[in-house]
């Protein structure tokens, strides 16, 4: 039987519902649906039974047994939030194995642009992280000494969360977990850059470094200023060790931003660990977060901070992305603070 007037027959029915006709029998079976008949008795679907169908279609993808969904079409959905939390778990987990397989397909079709050659960058994904050490420690206020742990530090990590998330708190404590880490914080653009520049005085070496990076920026488009005068001290100051830096962009306009965190991203995958807080988007570009880069959410709800990779779909992507602003919106923010209760 044809499609007649709005009634379609089993095979139109389960192609606009995405699913086979054996799927709407089984349907029909489990008394979910239940489709008008022709005067020759052959099944026709209407526009109720379509509705019906989508909605199963739907509960199905989500991942619902046909018990489950005949109890959600029931209105029986005491049992439902435990099915789609262990859905969600389940989808999480997928999720993140997928970012990882996407990870190192892009890192071979990167050894092929750049001419090191599939094997040879297969050889490098098989080689562990001159830094795959983690962390593990408890989390400050306002998360109440929840026990947090980072596996596999990358050369370039991106802390970041909204006003309030507790970013800077978490930074602190990620600082005096790591052996020999260091935070860089917002102050050292205090008074001009004169601390920065007293160091440099004292310290011929540390100068001529800083000379040379600063050189190296402002070719690649950077604007000389005490700012970031002061930040490459810092970066050059500190020696081998794990470095925190608190808001990356701080002081900095756009064109020097891109510069800089070229230079950090191009350092490679066993360059030594730096953890930097951004809320920019020329420090954080999302389509170009590379292998040796991670992403740490502190979402705004206070639950524990989570690593989120960085691609559309995966948990926590969406947040990530909303915490994001142009440079110019961040300059015009700056200094802006979250109120917080005193802690003793």
């Amino acid at each position: 039987m044809s499609s007649s007037g709005l009634f379609l027959n089993p095979s139109e029915a389960a192609r606009r519902l995405g699913v086979s006709v054996k799927a709407l029998r089984l349907y029909e079976e489990r008394g979910l649906i239940a489709p008008a008949r022709s005067a020759a008795g052959w099944r026709a679907y209407g526009p109720g039974e379509m509705k019906r169908g989508a909605e199963i279609a739907t509960l199905r993808a989500l991942g619902l047994s046909l018990a489950e969904v005949t109890c959600v079409l029931k209105g029986e959905t005491l049992g439902l939030e435990p099915a789609l939390a262990a859905r969600e778990v389940k989808i999480e987990v997928e999720t993140r194995r997928l970012a990882a397989m996407l990870e190192r397909i892009r890192a071979l079709r990167a050894g092929l642009t750049t001419g090191e050659g599939v094997m040879a960058a297969l050889s490098r994904l098989q080689q562990p992280s001159a830094h795959a050490m983690g962390v593990s420690f408890e989390l400050p206020w306002p998360w109440g000494g929840e026990r947090f742990e980072l596996r596999d530090i990358r050369a370039l990590t991106y802390i970041i969360g909204p006003l309030g998330s507790g970013k800077t708190r978490f930074a602190k404590r990620l600082a005096k977990a790591l052996p020999g880490a260091a935070f860089v914080p917002l102050d050292r653009v205090m008074n001009g850059g004169t601390q920065a520049q007293a160091r440099l005085d004292r310290d011929p070496a540390l100068k001529g470094r800083v000379d040379e990076d600063l050189a190296m920026l402002i070719k690649n488009g950077a604007t000389r200023s005490d700012a970031l005068i002061a930040l490459l001290t810092a970066l050059e100051a500190h020696g081998p060790g794990f470095l925190v830096i608190d808001m990356l962009e701080q002081g900095l306009d756009e064109p020097t931003q891109k510069a800089l965190i070229a230079r950090l991203r191009g350092r490679g995958c066993d360059a030594r660990p730096i953890f930097v807080l951004t809320r920019s988007r020329a420090i954080l570009d999302l389509s170009n977060v590379g292998a040796g880069e991670a992403i740490i959410l502190c979402p705004a709800n206070h639950s524990p901070p989570m690593r989120v990779a960085p691609y559309p779909g995966a948990p926590g992507y969406e947040a990530v992305a909303t915490c994001l602003a142009s440079p110019q919106v961040r300059a015009r923010t700056e200094g802006v603070i979250a109120w917080r209760p005193r802690v003793a």
